[in-house]
């Protein structure tokens, strides 16, 4: 497999005497891009050891993850099926850019309102969803499992070993757990929430890695998850003019605005080479975009 590009980039409004590098793990797959790749990675190999027939996962309407377990499915020949977050859009689902394109790769969806989706296979209703599904194999949200957890470690190599703070997104923590588990014993690495009032996601972490060697920055999730504001998009399309990078808003431009407010407040030193794992989900640009211009507001750079 073709080793993903580690690129130099620069902040806007920063010096350049900062050791700032960029693992592209977006360009790792067009469709299953970036974390989900490597989440997904065991979790076939699995679903094809078990001989299932159907992938069930969970997710709401912007999910990545819902886009790449389509993508895994119709690549590896598995019909899929997304638990889907929200009764409410049971009749206009087919305006989601997300369900759309997952319901192109195949994807068949259950909608089930929201008190029953956080029980999830505590709900009587989603057991009975699940008790139909003839021999399925079922993901988590986010793709998180301990399987998640070891294919997220290999995005570290030996050519990341030479970096000091490894940063990455956060939804459900499978991610950081895995790069936690990967890192070298003097790595510290830094995981910023999309969602609001994350702290949980430290014992979410502590579930799959035993080492200590991660903080988690709970100050940059602009409201919540798909919650974003106009400094953060112009944030993004700043970056990407000068980077010619793009940023999703829900993740990594989420966690590149954190990282930055960090270095500004010297809360990384200069001395520090910082790798961003960069985590995909570009498939959410028009998403939000829509929702923007809907509102009146600037849009994202679509690239």
């Amino acid at each position: 497999m073709t080793e993903m590009p580690i690129q130099p980039f620069r902040f806007p409004d920063l010096d350049g005497s900062f050791h700032l590098f960029i693992k592209r793990e977006d360009l790792v797959h067009p469709i299953i891009s970036g974390n989900k790749f490597w989440k997904m990675k065991y979790n076939l190999l699995e679903c094809k050891k078990l001989n299932a027939e159907t992938l069930v996962t969970f997710g709401g309407a912007m999910s990545n993850h819902i886009v790449a377990a389509a993508a895994a499915g119709k690549e590896n020949n598995f019909k899929t099926v997304g638990i889907i977050r929200g009764q409410e859009i049971i009749d206009k689902w087919q305006d989601n850019e997300t369900l759309c394109r997952a319901s192109e790769l195949g994807m068949k969806f259950r909608f089930v309102p929201r008190d029953e989706y956080r029980l999830k296979e505590k709900s009587e209703l989603i057991r009975r969803i699940l008790n139909e599904i003839p021999n399925h194999y079922l993901v988590p949200e986010g793709g998180t499992n301990a399987l998640a957890v070891k294919g997220a470690a290999e995005i570290l190599d030996e050519r990341t070993s030479g970096f000091d703070i490894i940063t990455t997104a956060m939804g459900t923590g499978g991610t950081l757990a895995g790069l936690s588990v990967g890192a070298h014993s003097r790595q510290r690495i830094i995981g910023f929430p999309s969602l609001k009032n994350a702290g949980f996601l430290v014992n979410e972490v502590l579930k799959y890695s035993n080492k200590e060697n991660f903080t988690i920055n709970l100050q940059y999730h602009f409201g919540g998850y798909a919650k974003v504001s106009e400094e953060l998009i112009d944030f993004i399309n700043d970056f990407y003019r000068l980077n010619d990078i793009p940023l999703d808003p829900v993740y990594t431009g989420k966690m590149m605005f954190g990282l930055r407010e960090m270095l500004k407040n010297g809360e990384i030193g200069a001395d520090k080479k910082i790798l961003a794992v960069h985590t995909g989900g570009l498939q959410g640009i028009r998403e939000m975009n829509k929702f923007l211009k809907k509102k009146h507001k600037i849009v994202l750079i679509d690239c």
